[in-house]
């Protein structure tokens, strides 16, 4: 119960630092190509874990792990970020809330192929429910709809899905955050050359905010959050706590509200305790 729980609080902090990552990328992408953020962010956090790797004289992870790593590199690290950059450009941040809210159905079902997870059927039940609930909520909010930028977001989620789950699987094996840095560590050469492929023209116009969003999206999505995500997944369970992805967008309303002073309605409110319960019955029904 002790695990479990500090599974669940671990998740929580990390979905909380995740909840301004598509914020943050869609004000970065108002002055950086996609490419170019992708490649940065993975840059600057490789360094900062390679940095933490040498400092913490870890081991090098054995070699039968690579592979595992490599997954866990094309899905959090190349391919959500550079999907849903490249996405951001035809949706809106709000739109792309429809698509967070099938992340931990994502999550759930990839625990279950490469975890070797067996939730219960009612916890297949309050999953949909909740991820239901998020989808409709998204919509009633009046977002566009881009047909390129929809499957955009759908090849990120089931990336991102795989990516959890395989580094929570390997987090068991050699701790949370060793998974999120040995992969950026692993990602870091490609990602370099990318970079200075696709450096800006002129740095001069670059706005305080894309900068700002670079920053964010570099240390605390890229990196921080990683730290507390993987460990919640390896000791909460990964269908279980996956689950916690469904407050993802409320909480980014929440930070809108506290920071930027936007109306957070009585629809919102409700909509927040309805999938604070559908986390609850999941929770329940995890194992």
């Amino acid at each position: 119960m002790k695990t479990s729980m500090e599974g669940w609080g671990s998740g929580l902090t990390g979905v909380v630092i995740f909840s301004g990552s598509l914020p943050a990328t869609r004000l970065a992408v108002g002055d950086f190509s996609p490419l170019f953020l992708t490649s940065a962010r993975a840059v600057i956090a490789g360094t900062l874990a390679a940095i933490f790797l040498l400092a913490l004289r870890q081991v090098r992870p054995p070699r039968e792990n690579l592979l595992p790593l490599a997954v866990v590199a094309l899905g959090v690290v190349v391919g959500f970020p550079l999907l849903t950059a490249i996405a951001l450009q035809y949706v809106t941040a709000a739109h792309s809330a429809v698509f967070i809210g099938l992340l931990p159905l994502a999550t759930a079902i990839f625990g279950v192929l490469r975890g070797g997870e067996r939730p219960k059927p009612l916890f297949w039940l309050f999953s949909c429910i909740g991820s239901a609930t998020v989808v409709g909520f998204a919509l009633t909010a009046g977002v566009g709809i881009s047909l390129v930028g929809d499957l955009l977001m759908v090849a990120a989620i089931i990336l991102c899905g795989l990516g959890y789950a395989e580094g929570a699987k390997l987090s068991r094996a050699i701790g949370g955050w060793q998974v999120i840095c040995w992969a950026l560590v692993l990602s870091l050469p490609p990602m370099a050359i990318i970079a200075l492929l696709w450096l800006p023209d002129a740095w001069s116009g670059i706005a305080p905010s894309a900068w700002a969003g670079l920053f964010y999206v570099s240390v605390f999505s890229m990196l921080v959050g990683f730290f507390f995500w993987y460990r919640g997944l390896a000791k909460g369970g990964i269908a279980a706590v996956g689950q916690l992805q469904l407050l993802q967008p409320f909480f980014g309303l929440l930070i809108a509200a506290v920071l930027l002073h936007e109306k957070v309605s009585p629809v919102m409110i409700v909509t927040t305790l309805a999938v604070v319960l559908c986390v609850a019955g999941a929770r329940k029904f995890a194992r």
